[in-house]
């Protein structure tokens, strides 16, 4: 059995990369069938409020945020490059595993700069089921309690 670690490292290589170099439409393969994924600040995530800047809680949601994103929104273009800390298993099983990881996002806008976007911690849920390293649950906590109008792409 491959390790926690290796595992979700191998994972949220494969997740950014579908966010960074696409195709975009493989992000949503990331999760579970009835996963829950959310945006937030930290300063919301430490008192506990509920909503989210992005709130799903399926992975058809993630496929309609895509859907939308391909063909029914109009936004500057522009690219992201996720760079990531090394994941802290923060527990593990045969099963899954609950880590937090470190990350921070640039935006790249046509031919303009490229400028920090975001940067905070993801807070996952992982389920090890057949051979694959699904998301159960990934709550990014933003480090910042502004966050940006242009978010388009997932985090």
């Amino acid at each position: 059995m491959t390790d926690a670690f290796t595992r979700i490292s191998r994972a949220q290589g494969s997740y950014v990369r579908a966010i960074d170099d696409g195709p975009i439409e493989d992000w949503p393969e990331h999760f579970t069938d009835n996963a829950f994924y959310k945006v937030t600040t930290a300063d919301n995530h430490r008192r506990g409020l509920p909503a989210g800047v992005i709130w799903a809680d399926n992975k058809a949601m993630l496929k309609d945020r895509i859907s939308a994103l391909k063909e029914a929104n109009i936004y500057e273009p522009h690219a992201y490059r996720h760079l990531l800390g090394q994941p802290a298993i923060v527990e593990e099983s045969e099963t899954g595993a609950t880590s937090e990881t470190s990350f921070l996002v640039v935006r790249i806008t046509g031919n303009g700069p490229t400028d920090i976007f975001a940067s905070g911690r993801y807070l996952d849920e992982y389920v090890f089921t057949n051979g694959r390293t699904l998301l159960n649950k990934r709550i990014v906590v933003c480090d910042s309690s502004r966050i940006d109008t242009l978010l388009v792409l997932p985090l």
